[in-house]
């Protein structure tokens, strides 16, 4: 029976895999007081505790501004413990599925990337979050690191549940136009990783499978649109009493500490060819505000 370790349990994604992998395996989840991923010795003894057959690793430092002071925190947990988990893997002959980012890219290419492009990160998380896939990469572990963006969910703290929250309180929303990527919400990554999980549970020969999969995927919801658009999808199928008037901005009226690509589109076509599809942004928004 496979045992399945699921790290960062009450994060968005987290706390949908504990859902969407029920019945695949014995699953044990994770919170930070369990599993802290600044604490290196912690991970390394807590996986040799457990002795899972894979560890699923949605756990991360995701304060994208707050990171720009504070890189090293946000290199330990997002670089180097994901580098401290495959090594613990390795050694028990267990596989690993990771989850990344958009920001590893620049934002520069005209068109959505693909899993072979250059990387070029133009802030401290996307610096961060590539350490973890080059230190899962380099171990050699059986491993699938999956790319995804522009995460909301109905729980925790997300771009969707911050809209809602404003609408009750302001009349009007200012949102940027010109940053240009796929919502993606977190169940939908979720169940497709249950689906890839049990394609690797029914092969006929596990290992054979991971060593023909292995490697880097992109996982987002298909179409595209800005923040803006995410933002007038929302209010569509918001419950609320009055709906704020929604004025389209660009970004450099909107400073941030950490800069953002302008486009975060990935292209998704090599995780649909070799494993699943993937719904519309549109269908899983609505789904999750029904």
């Amino acid at each position: 029976m496979s045992r399945i370790l699921i790290t960062g349990k009450t994060g968005q994604v987290g706390h949908e895999l504990e859902r969407s992998l029920q019945g695949l395996g014995e699953i044990i989840a994770l919170d930070r007081s369990q599993m802290n991923l600044a604490d290196l010795d912690q991970v390394r003894d807590v996986i040799r505790s457990i002795k899972p057959t894979l560890i699923v690793n949605p756990a991360a430092y995701t304060a994208v501004d707050k990171a720009e002071s504070e890189p090293e925190l946000a290199l330990r947990i997002n670089g180097e413990a994901p580098g401290v988990m495959a090594e613990e893997a390795k050694k028990l002959g267990a596989a690993m599925i990771h989850y990344s980012t958009d920001y590893v890219f620049d934002g520069s290419k005209d068109g959505p990337y693909v899993e072979t492009d250059p990387t070029c990160p133009i802030n401290v998380y996307g610096s961060s979050k590539l350490a973890g896939e080059q230190a899962i990469q380099a171990s050699g572990i059986a491993h699938l690191i999956l790319r995804t963006s522009w995460v909301y969910s109905t729980h925790g703290k997300n771009f969707l549940l911050t809209m809602l929250h404003l609408a009750k309180e302001r009349e009007e929303l200012s949102i940027v136009s010109d940053q240009f990527g796929a919502p993606t919400w977190s169940r939908t990554i979720a169940d497709t990783t249950a689906h890839i999980v049990v394609q690797s549970l029914v092969a006929s020969d596990q290992q054979a499978w991971w060593q023909a999969r292995s490697g880097l995927y992109h996982l987002t919801a298909q179409g595209r649109t800005s923040w803006f658009g995410f933002t007038e999808a929302i209010m569509a199928h918001a419950s609320v009493h009055k709906k704020p008037r929604l004025n389209a901005i660009e970004t450099k009226t909107y400073p941030q500490p950490a800069q953002r690509p302008t486009n975060s589109m990935l292209s998704s076509q090599l995780l649909v060819d070799t494993f699943c599809a993937l719904p519309q942004w549109q269908e899983a928004l609505k789904l999750c505000q029904d």
